[in-house]
């Protein structure tokens, strides 16, 4: 069956409910004319007559009670539908899903929007922790969280977070067996604590940088882990050396469980950054949420993709 456009329906709908050509066509913002042939034009298509005019009044035929009675309330339902549609664009509702890493979540994510949440009861969050590069357009995410760095040039990319520095880190237990790097190439001789993103077929390399030179280093152990929730925990427990953004360490840190080494290499670079597809209409909720993670923007957010159209 081929495709119809179902204009003609809607106007005997109208024309039927009302009972006058005259008043549908004020109602729908047509002419008189106008609707008299798309209503007689539907008759022709259906074979079958619908009204029975007069000069004075209009009337349904059987054909057209039932045709009224099948796909009237129909037509009521969209309406419905539609409206309601509206009022999720005015009425800050609906669901956000939102993909990203375990430590973003618990430093930057709900500590911004808990307030948001309790204002707007009709929001919901969604989010998908996960180190790997989402196609957040084919995954059906509303957004994403990365460093800058590594935003598509074809993603609106939104601050988060202040700068990020990266720690290198191990137990003093450890430390007291082993003596303590003094440059990340001496890292290949540690046990160290690495991550594997799914994204990749390996571990990646260790990246550091001191006075605008750059080194990566490839790092080995006895640990692998898919996220960053147990690599401070194993740090710890003198496993090995882990790196990471300082905040995940900063309690073991400040209560000496564990020492931080290679501090000159690891320099402040831009942190977090939503991103979201640049064509895209967004919704009340999700520029609500845009709004509430927002932070100014940062000198070193060089982000190219870092502007909002």
């Amino acid at each position: 069956m081929g495709k119809h456009n179902f204009n003609d329906l809607l106007a005997f709908v109208v024309v039927a409910r009302v009972g006058s050509f005259t008043r549908a066509a004020v109602q729908l913002g047509v002419t008189q004319p106008a609707i008299s042939q798309v209503v007689s034009g539907l008759e022709a298509r259906l074979k079958l007559r619908l009204l029975t005019r007069t000069t004075r009044s209009v009337s349904l035929t059987a054909a057209g009670e039932r045709l009224l009675e099948a796909v009237g309330h129909r037509f009521d339902e969209i309406e419905a539908e539609v409206e309601a549609l509206t009022e999720l664009r005015d009425k800050p509702a609906g669901t956000v899903r939102i993909t990203c890493g375990d430590n973003v979540i618990k430093t930057t994510l709900l500590p911004k929007l808990m307030p948001l949440l309790q204002r707007y009861p009709d929001i919901k969050l969604e989010f998908d922790i996960n180190y790997g590069f989402r196609d957040i357009v084919a995954d059906r995410f509303d957004a994403g969280v990365r460093f800058s760095d590594t935003v598509a040039q074809d993603m609106i990319a939104v601050p988060i977070g202040p700068p990020i520095r990266m720690a290198v880190v191990a137990a003093p237990g450890y430390f007291a067996k082993n003596p303590a790097p003094e440059h990340p190439r001496d890292l290949a001789a540690h046990r160290c604590i690495d991550i594997r993103f799914p994204t990749y077929d390996g571990v990646d390399a260790w990246e550091f940088e001191r006075q605008g030179k750059k080194l990566k280093v490839r790092v080995d152990g006895q640990l692998v882990f898919n996220s960053t929730t147990h690599i401070a925990d194993a740090a710890v427990g003198g496993l090995g050396i882990a790196y990471l953004p300082e905040d995940e360490f900063a309690p073991h840190l400040a209560e000496g469980r564990l020492v931080r080494v290679l501090e000159d290499w690891c320099e402040p670079f831009s942190g977090f950054h939503l991103y979201y597809p640049s064509r895209r209409q967004p919704s009340q909720a999700f520029s609500l949420v845009v709004d509430a993670l927002r932070v100014e923007r940062l000198p070193l957010a060089d982000n190219k993709g870092d502007q909002e159209e």
